[in-house]
């Protein structure tokens, strides 16, 4: 992901709310299936941590991206966003910018 997609991104998602909240269990295998179901149907999903978290969000963004093969877009503070194209043509609602090739 260049970081012209990856500003795109996070403008989309300036305006988003939070769609999960990740409490003191941290990344449990339901959350990370939830995730993978809203990123499938949205694409790009922020999730909020929780202050009674222990965990690190930049750790959890990277095992959440690793388990649902997400990129992570952001982490600021306790705000994490996600995204990953639908696998279904019909289903994609974001359009990155083109990547310009190399002359």
């Amino acid at each position: 992901m260049t970081s012209k997609q990856r500003a795109y991104l996070k403008s989309l998602a300036m305006t988003m709310d939070p769609v999960f909240q990740i409490g003191k269990a941290g990344v449990t295998p339901e959350l990370t299936q939830a995730v993978d179901e809203a990123l499938e149907a949205r694409e790009l999903i922020k999730l909020a941590v929780l202050k009674n978290c222990l965990e690190d969000g930049s750790q959890m963004a990277a095992v959440l991206a690793e388990r649902t093969h997400a990129e992570v877009v952001q982490v600021i503070g306790r705000k994490i966003v996600l995204y990953r194209q639908a696998k279904d043509e019909k289903k994609q609602k974001i359009v990155l910018p083109a990547v310009k090739k190399a002359r």
